[in-house]
């Protein structure tokens, strides 16, 4: 299975495990990039020293090329009015665990815009990919990151924040369709058209001159060779990969991709400030959209609830982030997924030329 992706990197298989924060771990990472495909951890959720500990720990497990991911968000000023509101209204959700809420909230997200320490680490490290995620860098910032020798994604959830990634040099463009699971990458939340995967990955395939990766709702290899026919250079895989013995999902997020409620997935923005799909769970129900606070204060916030329900033996209130295709999970170590999906994507591709 030769593409513009495994050319470029090497890699045996057009697949990436998609940088989901939280539940990305080194060893998930080594253990996709060793089997021939291109294993990936985000540091978005970290400061500097903990992801150079955590790239320099992957580095050491695997000598194959990995994905380090970093958020892009456009930092969000602090308003302490919308913050109280947003507050008050998760009140009452609290006290039914005997709780307070935080009466403040921080930033604790810092965006790659501003945390030149990250920078400097990915400039030191010089990981064979680095990824963006809710927008671009400066164009210095990519200048770089080139000139290091990185590969640059960044993901797209329209033909205009495709054009604008490739515009600014970006090697590769991941076309996030709205059925993936985790954060809309979208630039803007309050203008998000919600392309769907197959459809948005054909629009860029045909209009870009750079490769473009299919992201969202692909499980298994019939989707992945989907993602192919449609000029697709490879596919991006996360929720396969959370079920898998090396992530970090605890055992309530893996027994709800296992069980009935993978079928019900939600994009909402209640749990962190910006729309994520996960599995649809008490707080999406019981919070108002509308008074959410800004991206990542809101986050702040959410932990704090998980953290007060979870004490009480309540996870109706954690970021279970999964894509629409969520029931076809398979708890495989990643080697293993990764063969398997190898094994279908091929049988796929036969199939489909049999037809033909």
């Amino acid at each position: 299975m030769k593409t513009a992706l495994t050319d470029r990197l090497g890699l045996e298989l057009p697949i990436i495990q998609a940088p989901m924060a939280g539940t990305s771990t080194p060893e998930l990472a080594a253990a996709v990039s060793n089997a021939g495909a291109l294993g990936s951890t985000s540091i978005a959720a970290v400061d500097a020293v903990e992801g150079q500990r955590q790239i320099q720990t992957l580095k050491a497990l695997t000598m194959r090329p990995i994905n380090i991911n970093v958020f892009c968000h456009a930092p969000t000023p602090p308003d302490l009015a919308r913050d109280r509101v947003w507050i008050d209204s998760l009140r009452p959700i609290f006290a039914g665990f005997d709780a307070s809420p935080p009466e403040t909230l921080n930033e604790i997200y810092q965006s790659f815009l501003t945390d030149d320490a990250k920078l400097a680490v990915l400039l030191e490290e010089r990981p064979a990919v680095v990824s963006f995620h809710f927008g671009l860098p400066q164009p210095e910032k990519i200048a770089a990151l080139k000139a290091a020798g990185c590969i640059l994604l960044a993901s797209a959830t329209t033909p205009a924040e495709a054009r604008l990634a490739q515009i600014a040099g970006i090697d590769m463009v991941v076309a996030q369709g709205v059925e993936a699971g985790g954060h809309r990458g979208v630039f803007d939340p309050a203008d998000d058209p919600r392309f769907a995967t197959l459809p948005l990955t054909r629009l860029l395939t045909r209009e870009l001159d750079i490769p473009v990766i299919a992201a969202g709702g692909i499980m298994d290899g019939a989707g992945i060779a989907a993602a192919l026919a449609l000029g697709a250079a490879g596919a991006q895989l996360g929720t396969a990969f959370v079920s898998c013995p090396e992530s970090a999902a605890n055992p309530a997020y893996r027994a709800a991709l296992a069980g009935p409620r993978a079928e019900r997935t939600r994009v909402s923005g209640v749990i962190s400030g910006r729309p994520a799909r996960g599995v649809e769970n008490a707080f999406m129900r019981r919070a108002d959209e509308a008074l959410t606070a800004g991206y990542p204060y809101a986050y702040d916030l959410g932990k704090a609830l998980n953290a007060a329900a979870s004490a009480q033996g309540d996870d109706g209130y954690a970021a279970q982030w999964a894509g629409q295709a969520a029931p076809l999970t398979r708890g495989l170590p990643a080697t293993e997924l990764v063969e398997a999906l190898a094994q279908e994507t091929r049988s796929a591709i036969h199939d489909l030329q049999r037809l033909l």
